[in-house]
């Protein structure tokens, strides 16, 4: 029988090998969501601004673009109510944080990621108007803009230096809504070393791939020390693949606000201990740093639990869907 240390060397030695060819990949994939994002996120961030009635279809098309920080910017527009809650979730429903580059890196099929994607997008879009048209029938959509309360909570000041808006105070919610967005979403970008040129995008690629990189070694690290202490096949019995217990418990790893729940529902799914019903409703739920924001910029309190709450009910239920149905990706 092999002893305690050289299970652990054993186990070591593997997550090591496991991650260490992922790095070009991720830096790669990473270098090119940058540079997307330097070039697009104001465009983006516009678009479904002004998108209206249509906002859960631009919001659900938007959201799957593997863009930083677009989650989170999307949770600052509703708390401002630039935007509706439909499109909020439509938004949360198809992002995935950290699922494309890692799928990417780990060679997984390029049909089975775009089908992947295009499930979350189509499940944004329908649930978004869901949400919308049930506010509408309970006559809770009416509700005034709150960039000037964002405003002042933040301390961004956005009335000065603008004589307009500050002679006229019921103008700012029309001319500073970037200004909110940004108060809220400025302390995320600066983590991750945001610059211009093609020097920050280097910067921000490498960052991302660093702290990626550690998170994908840590959860192999774990992954590789349950299957080497309980067996793969008994963990794979625990969770049952598609089971009930899967998908609620998948669910709830996915509500983390951090890119090591998408690691983790990403990388159980490709080792064949997830299914496809219980990997749908990690990442369907799997908003990232935005549930974040939405609790930081998002009053009252009682509605962001109540936004949460049904995040996570919509990936349960569309993820037993997916088991039901039997789909496979």
């Amino acid at each position: 029988m092999e002893s305690f240390a050289d299970i652990a060397a054993h186990v070591l030695e593997h997550s090591v090998a496991d991650t260490l060819y992922l790095i070009p990949f991720l830096f790669v994939t990473y270098l090119a969501m940058e540079w997307l994002e330097h070039r697009t996120a104001g465009k983006t961030q516009e678009a479904v601004k002004r998108a209206g009635a249509a906002g859960p279809v631009v919001g659900a098309l938007l959201g799957v673009v593997p863009q930083c920080g677009f989650s989170a910017a999307a949770a600052t527009l509703y708390a401002g109510r630039v935007i509706t809650l439909g499109t909020l979730f439509a938004v949360f429903l198809s992002t995935s944080d950290e699922m494309l580059p890692i799928f990417l890196a780990e060679g997984a099929p390029l049909q089975s990621i775009a089908a992947i994607m295009g499930t979350k997008v189509v499940i944004g879009m329908v649930m978004g108007f869901v949400v919308d048209a049930g506010l509408r029938l309970a006559r809770r959509d009416d509700q005034r803009l709150r960039i000037h309360e964002l405003c002042e909570r933040d301390g961004c000041h956005c009335e000065e230096g603008c004589s307009t808006c500050a002679e006229n105070p019921e103008l700012v919610y029309e001319h500073h809504d970037d200004c909110a967005m940004g108060c809220t979403h400025e302390a995320h970008c600066h983590d991750h070393g945001h610059e211009g040129g093609w020097k920050g995008i280097f910067k921000s690629a490498l960052v991302h791939t660093v702290q990626v990189t550690l998170f994908v070694f840590l959860v192999t690290l774990v992954l590789n020390g349950v299957l080497e202490a309980v067996g793969e096949d008994a963990l794979a019995d625990i969770l049952g693949g598609d089971s009930v217990l899967a998908v609620l418990a998948s669910g709830l790893v996915g509500l983390v606000p951090n890119c090591a729940a998408s690691i983790v529902i990403a990388q159980l799914y490709l080792e064949g201990v997830l299914g496809a019903g219980a990997m749908m409703a990690g990442l369907l739920v799997s908003a990232g740093v935005g549930l974040l924001v939405l609790v930081r910029a998002n009053r009252p309190w009682q509605q962001n639990v109540a936004i949460i709450a049904g995040l996570y009910a919509m990936g349960v239920l569309w993820g037993l869907a997916v088991a039901a149905v039997g789909v496979t990706f």
